[in-house]
Protein backbone atom coordinates (compact mmCIF):
# COMPACT_ATOMS: atom_id res chain seq x y z
CA UNK A 1 0.00 0.00 0.00
CA UNK A 2 1.84 3.77 -0.89
CA UNK A 3 0.56 6.38 1.95
CA UNK A 4 1.05 9.66 0.42
CA UNK A 5 1.25 12.77 2.31
CA UNK A 6 0.83 16.52 0.76
CA UNK A 7 1.55 19.34 2.17
CA UNK A 8 -0.46 22.94 0.96
CA UNK A 9 -3.76 24.21 -0.11
CA UNK A 10 -6.07 20.88 -0.26
CA UNK A 11 -8.04 21.91 -3.24
CA UNK A 12 -4.60 22.24 -5.59
CA UNK A 13 -3.43 18.88 -4.48
CA UNK A 14 -7.08 17.14 -5.07
CA UNK A 15 -7.12 18.85 -8.31
CA UNK A 16 -3.48 18.09 -9.89
CA UNK A 17 -3.15 14.44 -7.75
CA UNK A 18 -6.24 12.84 -6.67
CA UNK A 19 -7.78 10.95 -9.80
CA UNK A 20 -11.35 10.26 -10.29
CA UNK A 21 -13.00 7.82 -8.50
CA UNK A 22 -9.70 6.65 -7.01
CA UNK A 23 -10.78 6.92 -2.78
CA UNK A 24 -12.61 4.45 -0.99
CA UNK A 25 -13.45 6.66 2.21
CA UNK A 26 -13.00 9.75 2.99
CA UNK A 27 -12.79 11.76 6.32
CA UNK A 28 -12.44 15.54 7.10
CA UNK A 29 -12.68 17.94 10.53
CA UNK A 30 -12.21 21.00 8.50
CA UNK A 31 -12.09 23.83 11.92
CA UNK A 32 -14.66 26.74 11.97
CA UNK A 33 -13.87 30.00 14.51
CA UNK A 34 -11.37 27.73 16.36
CA UNK A 35 -9.44 30.87 16.92
CA UNK A 36 -5.87 29.63 16.62
CA UNK A 37 -3.48 28.69 13.61
CA UNK A 38 -2.11 25.45 13.10
CA UNK A 39 0.91 24.80 12.89
CA UNK A 40 3.57 21.92 11.11
CA UNK A 41 6.22 21.15 13.64
CA UNK A 42 9.58 20.22 12.73
CA UNK A 43 11.21 17.26 14.64
CA UNK A 44 14.96 16.66 15.46
CA UNK A 45 16.13 13.21 14.89
CA UNK A 46 16.03 12.22 18.09
CA UNK A 47 12.27 12.87 18.10
CA UNK A 48 11.87 15.58 20.25
CA UNK A 49 10.35 18.62 19.08
CA UNK A 50 12.86 21.87 17.69
CA UNK A 51 12.00 25.09 17.68
CA UNK A 52 11.31 25.38 13.72
CA UNK A 53 7.49 25.30 12.54
CA UNK A 54 5.84 27.21 9.93
CA UNK A 55 2.01 27.80 10.01
CA UNK A 56 0.06 24.98 8.00
CA UNK A 57 -2.77 27.03 7.65
CA UNK A 58 -4.69 29.75 9.62
CA UNK A 59 -8.58 28.89 10.84
CA UNK A 60 -9.55 32.34 9.47
CA UNK A 61 -12.00 32.61 6.91
CA UNK A 62 -12.52 36.20 5.18
CA UNK A 63 -14.49 37.58 2.47
CA UNK A 64 -12.04 40.70 2.20
CA UNK A 65 -10.09 41.64 -0.54
CA UNK A 66 -6.27 39.76 -0.13
CA UNK A 67 -4.55 42.83 -1.34
CA UNK A 68 -5.52 46.31 -2.71
CA UNK A 69 -6.89 45.63 -6.35
CA UNK A 70 -6.83 42.27 -5.53
CA UNK A 71 -10.35 39.89 -4.60
CA UNK A 72 -9.93 37.28 -1.89
CA UNK A 73 -9.92 34.07 -2.18
CA UNK A 74 -13.12 33.38 -1.14
CA UNK A 75 -14.43 35.83 -3.85
CA UNK A 76 -12.37 33.84 -6.43
CA UNK A 77 -13.48 30.33 -5.42
CA UNK A 78 -17.57 32.36 -5.83
CA UNK A 79 -16.28 32.51 -9.18
CA UNK A 80 -15.61 29.43 -9.66
CA UNK A 81 -18.10 27.54 -8.23
CA UNK A 82 -20.85 29.41 -10.48
CA UNK A 83 -18.67 27.24 -13.68
CA UNK A 84 -18.66 23.87 -11.94
CA UNK A 85 -21.16 21.66 -13.71
CA UNK A 86 -22.70 20.92 -10.91
CA UNK A 87 -25.88 23.40 -11.07
CA UNK A 88 -27.42 22.73 -7.62
CA UNK A 89 -24.21 23.93 -5.87
CA UNK A 90 -24.38 26.70 -7.85
CA UNK A 91 -27.30 27.99 -7.29
CA UNK A 92 -27.20 26.86 -3.61
CA UNK A 93 -24.57 29.13 -2.84
CA UNK A 94 -25.49 31.68 -4.95
CA UNK A 95 -28.26 31.48 -2.30
CA UNK A 96 -26.61 31.79 0.46
CA UNK A 97 -24.58 34.69 -0.60
CA UNK A 98 -27.86 36.39 -0.76
CA UNK A 99 -29.06 35.14 2.75
CA UNK A 100 -26.40 35.57 4.77
CA UNK A 101 -24.02 38.25 2.39
CA UNK A 102 -20.50 38.48 2.39
CA UNK A 103 -18.85 37.62 5.69
CA UNK A 104 -16.38 35.07 7.64
CA UNK A 105 -19.34 32.00 7.46
CA UNK A 106 -19.69 32.92 3.47
CA UNK A 107 -16.63 32.75 3.00
CA UNK A 108 -15.79 29.16 4.48
CA UNK A 109 -19.12 27.65 2.90
CA UNK A 110 -17.88 28.85 -0.41
CA UNK A 111 -14.19 27.45 0.07
CA UNK A 112 -15.88 24.24 1.84
CA UNK A 113 -18.20 23.77 -1.55
CA UNK A 114 -15.20 23.92 -3.75
CA UNK A 115 -13.48 20.93 -1.80
CA UNK A 116 -16.62 18.72 -1.01
CA UNK A 117 -17.11 18.79 -5.15
CA UNK A 118 -13.45 17.64 -5.74
CA UNK A 119 -14.03 14.97 -2.53
CA UNK A 120 -17.26 14.11 -4.41
CA UNK A 121 -14.83 13.54 -8.09
CA UNK A 122 -12.48 11.69 -6.00
CA UNK A 123 -14.61 9.18 -4.45
CA UNK A 124 -15.77 5.75 -5.87
CA UNK A 125 -19.12 4.79 -6.51
CA UNK A 126 -18.67 2.27 -3.23
CA UNK A 127 -16.78 5.29 -1.46
CA UNK A 128 -18.27 7.37 1.60
CA UNK A 129 -17.51 10.57 3.09
CA UNK A 130 -17.76 11.50 7.09
CA UNK A 131 -17.42 15.38 7.57
CA UNK A 132 -16.42 16.49 11.07
CA UNK A 133 -17.77 19.60 12.66
CA UNK A 134 -19.79 21.45 15.27
CA UNK A 135 -22.81 23.67 15.69
CA UNK A 136 -21.53 26.53 14.65
CA UNK A 137 -21.65 25.50 11.26
CA UNK A 138 -23.01 22.17 10.84
CA UNK A 139 -26.43 23.00 9.90
CA UNK A 140 -24.83 25.45 6.89
CA UNK A 141 -23.08 21.78 5.86
CA UNK A 142 -25.25 19.39 6.26
CA UNK A 143 -27.62 21.60 2.57
CA UNK A 144 -23.95 21.87 1.01
CA UNK A 145 -23.65 18.12 1.11
CA UNK A 146 -26.96 17.52 0.38
CA UNK A 147 -26.71 20.09 -2.86
CA UNK A 148 -22.76 18.29 -3.37
CA UNK A 149 -23.96 14.19 -3.21
CA UNK A 150 -27.59 14.39 -3.45
CA UNK A 151 -29.85 14.14 -0.55
CA UNK A 152 -30.69 10.73 -1.12
CA UNK A 153 -27.23 9.88 -0.40
CA UNK A 154 -27.23 11.23 3.11
CA UNK A 155 -26.71 8.17 5.34
CA UNK A 156 -26.10 9.39 8.97
CA UNK A 157 -26.11 12.38 11.07
CA UNK A 158 -24.14 10.72 14.09
CA UNK A 159 -23.77 12.66 17.39
CA UNK A 160 -20.46 12.66 19.00
CA UNK A 161 -20.58 13.47 23.11
CA UNK A 162 -16.94 15.17 24.05
CA UNK A 163 -17.79 15.96 27.48
CA UNK A 164 -20.37 15.00 30.15
CA UNK A 165 -22.17 17.94 31.19
CA UNK A 166 -21.00 21.44 32.25
CA UNK A 167 -22.80 24.88 33.41
CA UNK A 168 -21.86 27.33 30.72
CA UNK A 169 -21.99 30.75 31.71
CA UNK A 170 -24.96 31.29 29.74
CA UNK A 171 -27.03 28.51 28.33
CA UNK A 172 -26.75 25.05 27.89
CA UNK A 173 -23.50 22.83 27.81
CA UNK A 174 -21.56 22.99 24.49
CA UNK A 175 -20.63 18.79 24.60
CA UNK A 176 -20.74 17.37 21.43
CA UNK A 177 -19.58 17.54 17.41
CA UNK A 178 -21.87 16.03 14.68
CA UNK A 179 -20.48 13.50 11.90
CA UNK A 180 -22.26 14.31 8.97
CA UNK A 181 -22.38 10.43 6.45
CA UNK A 182 -22.81 10.44 2.88
CA UNK A 183 -22.46 7.69 0.22
CA UNK A 184 -21.03 8.20 -3.40
CA UNK A 185 -23.99 6.50 -4.60
CA UNK A 186 -26.27 3.87 -3.23
CA UNK A 187 -23.62 0.74 -4.18
CA UNK A 188 -21.46 2.55 -1.25
CA UNK A 189 -19.53 -0.23 0.83
CA UNK A 190 -21.01 -0.54 4.20
CA UNK A 191 -19.30 -3.54 6.53
CA UNK A 192 -21.38 -4.43 9.68
CA UNK A 193 -18.99 -5.01 12.96
CA UNK A 194 -20.26 -7.02 15.47
CA UNK A 195 -18.30 -7.93 18.94
CA UNK A 196 -19.74 -10.25 21.84
CA UNK A 197 -21.30 -8.62 25.12
CA UNK A 198 -19.59 -8.72 27.83
CA UNK A 199 -20.61 -11.51 30.04
CA UNK A 200 -21.85 -9.30 33.27
CA UNK A 201 -23.83 -7.34 30.88
CA UNK A 202 -25.40 -10.03 29.78
CA UNK A 203 -26.45 -11.31 32.75
CA UNK A 204 -27.12 -8.40 33.97
CA UNK A 205 -29.52 -6.98 31.54
CA UNK A 206 -30.62 -10.31 29.65
CA UNK A 207 -31.15 -12.25 32.27
CA UNK A 208 -34.47 -13.85 31.24
CA UNK A 209 -34.92 -16.71 29.10
CA UNK A 210 -37.73 -18.63 27.59
CA UNK A 211 -38.73 -22.04 27.10
CA UNK A 212 -35.81 -22.19 23.90
CA UNK A 213 -32.96 -20.91 26.05
CA UNK A 214 -32.79 -17.74 24.46
CA UNK A 215 -32.02 -14.56 26.60
CA UNK A 216 -34.44 -11.30 26.93
CA UNK A 217 -35.08 -8.52 28.83
CA UNK A 218 -38.08 -7.00 30.27
CA UNK A 219 -40.12 -3.38 29.22
CA UNK A 220 -42.57 -1.85 29.71
CA UNK A 221 -45.95 -2.35 26.84
CA UNK A 222 -45.09 0.92 25.30
CA UNK A 223 -42.59 0.07 23.12
CA UNK A 224 -41.93 3.04 21.55
CA UNK A 225 -38.67 1.16 19.37
CA UNK A 226 -36.11 2.72 17.30
CA UNK A 227 -36.92 5.40 14.33
CA UNK A 228 -38.83 3.34 11.31
CA UNK A 229 -38.82 0.40 13.90
CA UNK A 230 -36.46 -1.51 15.62
CA UNK A 231 -37.68 -3.03 18.83
CA UNK A 232 -40.73 -6.06 18.70
CA UNK A 233 -42.91 -7.03 21.58
CA UNK A 234 -44.26 -10.16 22.22
CA UNK A 235 -47.89 -9.12 23.91
CA UNK A 236 -46.56 -9.79 27.46
CA UNK A 237 -44.33 -6.58 28.16
CA UNK A 238 -41.44 -8.28 27.12
CA UNK A 239 -39.30 -7.33 23.96
CA UNK A 240 -36.51 -7.91 21.78
CA UNK A 241 -33.77 -5.59 20.68
CA UNK A 242 -34.03 -5.12 17.20
CA UNK A 243 -36.16 -8.16 16.62
CA UNK A 244 -33.69 -10.25 17.48
CA UNK A 245 -33.26 -11.96 20.72
CA UNK A 246 -29.89 -12.97 22.36
CA UNK A 247 -28.99 -16.19 22.14
CA UNK A 248 -26.57 -17.90 24.25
Amino acid sequence: MTRDLHYGDNLDVLRESIADASVDLIYLDPPFNSKRDYNLLFRSPTGHESDAQITAFEDTWHWGPSGPGKPSQAEREYGQLLHQPNTDVAELIRAFRSFLHENDVMAYLVMMANRLLELHRALKPTGSLYLHCDPTASHYLKIVLDAVFGKENFRNEIIWKRTSGHSDAKGFGSVHDTLLSYAKTEDATWNDLYQPYDQNYVEQYYRYKDVDGRRFMSGDLGAAGLQGGGTTTNGKGLFELGGFPLSQ
